[in-house]
């Protein structure tokens, strides 16, 4: 899969609280289901781990929470545990709510298995996303600085875990972060180090423009590298 690299200038990124407001209006006005764009979210997830991987032995750790960002963690799992990927699943909390449960049971059906791995390959991070508050549960600041020791590629679905534009607290430093529709604001204050991408959700031109943001161009490809 290619991965296109595009300029996405910060006047036209979004900050947290428009981005939820677009993804609101697209939901409702759209008749996009959560589950649809979780769908669209995991697999393109999937396709940008799987670019990252050496080969189809790359052991893949995938971090999951029990809301939206972990459903579309679970997807991906399911994506490339059925290209061949070993994946494995680490569960950060019980996962109660219904669409990542539901999400969960495909995965491990699938052949993901719902167990950590000390030193995995890659480290995806699906565990806490944009709606995310801090400080983070003594669990997953454990978690975070086992991720931050690990010899591993480090993968952030969205907003990386703990991070919400300061890099001071403990935060999942990712070397990749995919995020979602659109360029978010505080994404700019990761190090130089991180490279940040955007995928395509499958919200329309229309949101956008209700928004005053401008739409990616995901005609050229469905993840693009930001510059």
């Amino acid at each position: 899969m290619l991965i296109k690299e595009v300029s996405i200038k910060k006047p036209t990124a979004l900050d947290l609280a428009q981005f939820k407001e677009m993804d609101y209006y697209a939901v409702e006005n759209y008749a996009l289901p959560i589950e649809l764009m979780m769908e669209n979210a995991g697999l393109q997830l999937a396709n940008l781990v799987a670019h990252s991987a050496k080969n189809l032995d790359t052991k893949i750790l995938i971090g999951i929470g029990n809301g939206n960002n972990g459903g579309g963690g679970l997807v991906a799992a399911r994506r490339l545990a059925a290209w061949g990927f070993p994946v494995y699943l680490d569960l950060s909390t019980e996962i109660s709510k219904d669409l990542p449960k539901r999400q969960l049971e495909r995965a491990i059906k699938f052949g993901a298995k719902a167990e950590t791995l000390t030193n995995p390959d890659i480290w995806v991070d699906a565990y806490l996303g944009f709606s995310q508050r801090l400080p983070l549960r003594p669990n997953l600041l454990d978690t975070v600085a086992k991720a931050n020791q690990c010899e591993c590629l480090r993968i952030s679905l969205d907003i990386p875990t703990g991070f919400l534009g300061d890099t001071t607290p403990p935060y999942f430093q990712a070397h990749k972060i995919m995020t979602l529709a659109a360029a978010k604001k505080i994404l700019f204050n990761l190090p130089d180090s991180s490279e940040v991408f955007i995928a395509d959700l499958g919200i329309p031109k229309a949101v956008y423009e209700q928004f005053g943001a401008e739409m990616p161009p995901f005609q050229a490809n469905n993840i693009l590298k930001i510059e």
